[in-house]
């Protein structure tokens, strides 16, 4: 067994917390505690993307030392954070190919040699797995590459592994609040500034990642708050984008009208970045002209002038719409708001509509999308059974101990138990009364009061333009003296992206909230929740609004 091969066969080990707090403080100058390997004379821990492929153009750094230094730092860390899943064991092999590949004078891009972390719901027709978390799908094989995957690889991207998540994407019980990121494959994942905080979901191992410094970058995907919400919770930037500027194909589904996988860093520079290397529109987006890179895009002076409204349904009603126990953020919120207009924005009040109006129609439609959707994705697999909603079911009955401990699937029993028929009225009516009113409330916003953007306090409004399929950019405002990360969410129209970018932008080079984890505080579990002592249960059956949940993050 190799050297790289050992070192990753003791992720899951346990680790003090002394030595992982020596670990993480070692960080910057190797990549473990241990004395892993130094990225070359260069100071790779923090760095952009920019500044890492200056560093791998003047030969002070290779795509090789950095991606050994990643998985040493993985390594090291990981144990604790659980935000990786699995490693890529031919990671290495790759980036020195990427390295010569540069010596011969051949660069694909600017994600040449730059390693990325995927959600474990994102197909890769490798060695690795694919499951969404679950050991229902372990030892499945993909039919190809996603295209987003193809579009990384043709780009020079290193895939240095797979991230955890909620799973199934967080669409599989009544997960109890706070308690987001957990899937049975890759445990608990860890808020790296908080460790008592949420992560939130599903896409909390790629932001744990790269606000931790395990990748340079990440990618998540988002059904209603997937992308955002970690990255809020967690201190780095994410970008849900447009339905249909990144394929869906190859991505385990929730649903087709909503899904989006999108880019997920520590700065907007390198989100900007990594958006530009993951486009592959289609649907709606196919046929517009897009911007070939949106990094050149980013300038100083981007708020001068800018309209921004600010929806204050979500400031003045924190308590009802944020997350609980988080009105302690609202203050780094009112401070970027200051700045903003300090940079030249006028702030206008406005009102994005109440997406609790809207929000049982969202999940009607979802229990039935993900039915159909999934056996869709499912039937393309080879080397399982697993073909069904229906066969999660009993998967998970079948390893109830592993698969149930801390929560239970009622969101896939009621799934099941739709008709599963797209033609049915009463889904054709929930998809349509939650696509209109989501949009109206953006569309009406932006056109009555001129607006370029709209902004939101952290973890509130995800599901206006998560129903819509309109871009929501998710950005670190502040720490709170506890350590608990402080963001806003800036939304609009249809393909705003460059716009959401440059004003992202010039508030974070403003602001410059980006530190290093402190992995303060105390780590908890919830107590088991005592399912599989009490088999069999009646499965929870879809009958109508009453009976659906109101949480969010999937």
């Amino acid at each position: 067994m190799g050297r790289y091969q050992h070192r990753m066969c003791g992720m899951s080990h346990a680790i003090s917390r002394r030595a992982f707090l020596e670990a993480a403080a070692g960080g910057a100058v190797t990549a473990s505690a241990k004395g892993g390997p130094a990225a070359g004379s260069f100071a790779w821990n923090d760095a952009t993307i920019p500044e890492l492929q200056a560093a791998m153009s003047s030969g002070r750094l290779t795509s090789r030392e950095l991606t050994l230094a990643y998985l040493d730092r993985m390594a090291a860390l990981n144990p604790l954070l659980h935000a990786v899943i699995q490693a890529n064991p031919n990671a290495v092999a790759i980036a020195a190919d990427l390295d010569a590949e540069r010596r011969r004078g051949k660069i694909r891009g600017p994600m040449h040699g730059i390693p990325v972390l995927l959600k474990d719901n994102i197909a890769t027709d490798d060695t690795m797995q694919t499951t969404s978390g679950s050991l229902a799908l372990v030892n499945s094989q993909v039919p190809h590459d996603a295209p987003l995957v193809r579009k990384l690889r043709d780009d020079g991207a290193v895939i240095l592994g797979k991230s955890n998540l909620g799973e199934w994407a967080n669409f599989r019980g009544f997960n109890p609040l706070g308690f987001f990121g957990w899937s049975a494959r890759g445990g608990a994942t860890r808020n790296p500034y908080l460790l008592s905080y949420t992560t939130l979901g599903s896409s909390s191992g790629s932001a744990v990642a790269a606000a931790a410094n395990l990748c340079s970058v990440a990618v998540g995907t988002e059904t209603d708050g997937s992308i955002v919400g970690p990255s809020n919770a967690n201190l780095v930037v994410g970008l849900k984008p447009t339905l249909g500027l990144i394929s869906q194909n190859g991505i385990i589904p929730i649903s087709r009208n909503q899904d989006t996988a999108g880019p997920i860093g520590r700065t907007v520079t390198d989100v900007a970045i990594l958006l530009g290397a993951l486009q592959t529109p289609f649907g709606a987006v196919a046929g517009h002209q897009l911007p070939g890179e949106y990094a050149g895009l980013l300038k100083r002076g981007a708020l001068k002038g800018a309209r921004i409204g600010v929806d204050r349904r979500f400031f003045d009603n924190y308590d009802i719409y944020g997350y609980p126990g988080d009105a302690d953020t609202l203050p780094w919120v009112l401070r970027a708001l200051d700045a903003m207009s300090a940079l030249g924005a006028t702030l206008v009040d406005t009102d994005t509509g109440d997406y609790f109006a809207y929000f049982q129609d969202e999940i009607t439609a979802l229990l039935f999308e993900f039915k159909v959707h999934l056996a869709e994705y499912l039937g393309g697999l080879a080397r399982t059974n697993i073909r069904t909603v229906a066969d999660v079911i009993a998967f998970n009955l079948s390893r109830c101990p592993a698969e149930l401990v801390y929560y239970g699937q009622e969101l896939l029993e009621m799934s099941e138990s739709t008709s599963g028929n797209l033609s049915d009225p009463v889904y054709v009516a929930a998809r349509a009364l939650a696509l209109q009113a989501a949009r109206a409330g953006i569309d009406t916003a932006i056109a009555n009061q001129k607006l370029d953007a709209i902004v939101a306090p952290h973890l509130t409004n995800t599901s206006a333009a998560a129903v819509a399929g309109y871009p929501n950019l998710a950005l670190p405002v502040g720490i709170t003296s506890e350590g608990k990360p402080a963001g806003i969410l800036l939304y609009s129209t249809f393909l705003r992206e460059p716009k959401l970018l440059a004003l992202a932008f010039d508030l974070e080079q403003e602001l410059r909230v980006r530190v290093q984890p402190q992995f303060r505080g105390a780590i908890s579990n919830p107590p088991n929740a005592g399912i599989c002592a009490s088999l069999p249960t009646t499965p929870r059956v879809f009958t109508g609004k009453q009976h659906l949940p109101r949480g969010r993050f999937f």
